[in-house]
């Protein structure tokens, strides 16, 4: 979980050590969770322009694999409705764009007057924001460069093209079986290993009194929050297809505490964030401090971080995650780990904080997480 960086590593190294990392780990992740759509959508693609060149004679069948591509696109979210409005949204754009060229030629007033009339087209024909959109680039695209309309044989078969692409993409949105857990259970289990990460490098900064691993802690932390955004759009989406997908509303109890785990272990690595930096003067300072209780309680929450990875990334039940988590909570008296020293102390109340909230993303309702810490 930690990153190999040395105490004597000048600062700016460590921290771009620790950077790359994160980005580097990160990137994979967003890899492993797009390669299936994208090679669908490689696929559709491919086998549009082959439709569009052997099935229907078309010599330049540009627009086929273009509108597959732009419909599929490289997301696993893929609603048949947002696929039909980019599909479409192609197609008037296509179909507009080269009648105006074939008629009246291209320059800025003509741009203007294919703009207008293919977003007048596409509002008319549905609400959805995409299609319009859609419709104004590609006629944009086919006026401003009339090259493009001359790659083709006549308007009538660039804009079968079109359609090709739209209806392969369609298929490939309908048939691929899709369970709309899968994304935002992948993105959950790389956000909260991250905060498992950058909790283990800050106990064991904690631990050995070292400013250095506390510092790639805070580095870590502010590196990872792009884990997170992507965790809570993809729950966000997720929640959305609940909504109108058979299987979203089958399984829209999970999809739910996603979302809601997702705005808990957001809170709990801005928290993670604020100790990092108070840990920080505490482990600089001058004064001896006895600092292995929340040494201990933050590698005791690294561990439960990683196992509360592994439960929302396969779905199963945090029961023993749970337990991790309320043996810590109940350990978590400022006045017992550290009754002499305020600032150990309020290091302590930092971690309560960040106990409850993984307590709540682990599925604990408010109340008991907070009447799981001893009172003070």
């Amino acid at each position: 979980m930690s990153e190999a960086t040395t105490p004597d590593e000048p600062g700016f190294r460590r921290a771009a050590r620790v950077l790359v990392s994160v980005r580097v780990r990160q990137g994979r992740a967003r890899v492993r969770t797009s390669f299936v759509p994208t090679l669908q959508a490689a696929v559709a693609a491919g086998l549009s322009w082959a439709l569009a060149y052997y099935a229907l004679g078309h010599e330049f069948p540009f627009f086929a694999p273009v509108c597959a591509w732009v419909a599929l696109g490289f997301s696993a979210d893929r609603q048949v409705r947002r696929v039909a409005e980019l599909a479409v949204g192609v197609a008037i754009g296509v179909g507009l764009g080269d009648l105006v060229v074939h008629v009246i030629g291209s320059g800025p007033w003509q741009i203007a007057l294919v703009l207008l009339v293919s977003a007048m087209l596409a509002r008319f024909i549905d609400r959805g924001p995409v299609l319009t959109t859609q419709a104004g680039v590609q006629a944009i695209g086919i006026v401003g460069l009339p090259a493009l309309a001359a790659s083709g044989s006549s308007p009538v078969g660039r804009w079968t093209d079109a359609l090709v692409g739209g209806v392969v993409a369609l298929g490939v949105a309908a048939l691929s079986p899709d369970d709309p857990r899968r994304r935002p259970r992948a993105q959950a289990r790389q956000a909260v290993l991250e905060l498992a990460g950058m909790l283990d490098v800050l106990g064991r900064g904690l631990r050995t009194g070292s400013a250095h691993h506390v510092e790639d802690a805070l580095i870590r932390g502010r590196a990872s929050q792009p884990a997170l955004d992507d965790w809570r759009e993809g729950a966000a989406n997720a929640r959305n297809l609940a909504r109108v997908s058979p299987a979203g509303r089958r399984h829209r109890d999970e999809l739910g505490a996603l979302g809601a785990s997702a705005v808990y272990v957001d809170r709990a690595m801005r928290n993670a964030r604020v100790l990092a930096r108070r840990a920080l003067s505490a482990v600089e300072g001058d004064h001896e401090r006895d600092l292995g209780g929340v040494a201990a309680a933050v590698d005791s929450l690294a561990r439960a971080a990683g196992s509360l990875a592994g439960n929302l990334g396969t779905g199963a039940g945090a029961e023993a995650t749970r337990r991790e988590l309320l043996a810590v909570a109940q350990r978590l008296d400022p006045f017992r780990l550290a009754p002499d020293d305020w600032q150990v102390q309020s290091l302590v109340l930092l971690v309560r904080s960040l106990t409850v909230d993984l307590l709540e993303a682990s599925g604990v309702p408010e109340g008991e997480a907070r009447e799981a810490l001893p009172e003070i």
